[in-house]
């Protein structure tokens, strides 16, 4: 009997749930192969702590890899209710990542007290098929920051903003720019988490094509949440941000991991 982690990753997706997997895959014992929806990603897992990985196509070639009576930790909303039903019952143990679930690797706790060397940092997201960074530069050019680039972007679009943005960080520099940044302007709720537990100021934008799970836990963690890229909220929140009272997140990975132990019997 084998153990899985399913990561719904991709380039209309992004890793946010890869970055989470991370997390929770590093703290637990056991021999479990981490799945995603795309192969890239799963090619590079091991740079991440990841021994074991293995890319898909689609959510529903998992039964291509694992066997009737394996056990499968699933993060992913792709499943309907009848595929998630069938998936209680092909595996001896299933276990649900909910979408809100708060994962953050030790290590971003840890780098509170790092210097923070870069004012503004923005990180659109590890996926931009549409080209809406690109369609919503007067967003924050203005602001002249460095920005973050995506594991997902096309090359002749990464060349593009390379040059648009001088000052960048490389998709293997995220850590980096997370524990560097003193504000993080980001549409993934990964990195406004991480940048939080880093000491850093986060402020999160919305973007349409992304859910809004986390933004009742923002709004507890003091988290600025702008919508329809409104620049001149943003600037607001910029020129105030002295007095927001950032709540520091708790650690939470450790009561998730438990709560998966306790469920596969690790």
């Amino acid at each position: 009997m084998k153990t899985y982690y399913y990561a719904h990753t991709g380039h209309r997706i992004g890793l946010d749930r890869f970055r989470r997997a991370v997390a929770i895959l590093n703290e637990l014992d056991g021999d479990i192969t981490l799945l995603t929806s795309d192969y890239r990603i799963a090619q590079v897992a091991r740079d991440f702590g990841i021994e074991k990985s293995v890319g898909l196509d689609v959510v529903r070639n998992i039964p291509q890899i694992a066997h009737n009576g394996d056990r499968l930790i699933f993060d992913s909303d792709e499943a309907n209710p009848v595929m998630l039903e069938d998936m209680k019952q092909y595996f001896s143990t299933f276990v649900h990542i909910k979408n809100d679930t708060v994962a953050i690797e030790p290590k971003f706790f840890k780098a509170k007290s790092k210097e923070k060397q870069v004012k503004i940092s923005y990180f659109f997201g590890d996926d931009d098929y549409e080209k809406d960074l690109e369609k919503h530069f007067d967003f924050i050019e203005d602001l002249t920051p460095s920005l973050q680039l995506g594991f997902y972007y096309f090359l002749d679009y990464e060349d593009m903003l390379k040059k648009k943005f001088v000052n960048h960080f490389e998709f293997e520099e995220y850590d980096e720019m997370i524990m560097s940044s003193e504000i993080l302007i980001t549409c993934s709720p990964q990195a406004a988490l991480d940048s939080l537990a880093s000491g850093g100021r986060p402020i999160y934008v919305q973007r349409e094509d992304y859910c809004e799970d986390y933004n009742e836990l923002f709004e507890e963690l003091a988290i600025p949440i702008i919508k329809n890229y409104d620049k001149n909220h943003l600037n607001v929140i910029i020129e105030t941000i002295n007095a927001i009272k950032y709540v520091k997140p708790t650690q939470k990975t450790e009561k998730t991991v438990e709560f998966i132990k306790d469920s596969l019997g690790l």
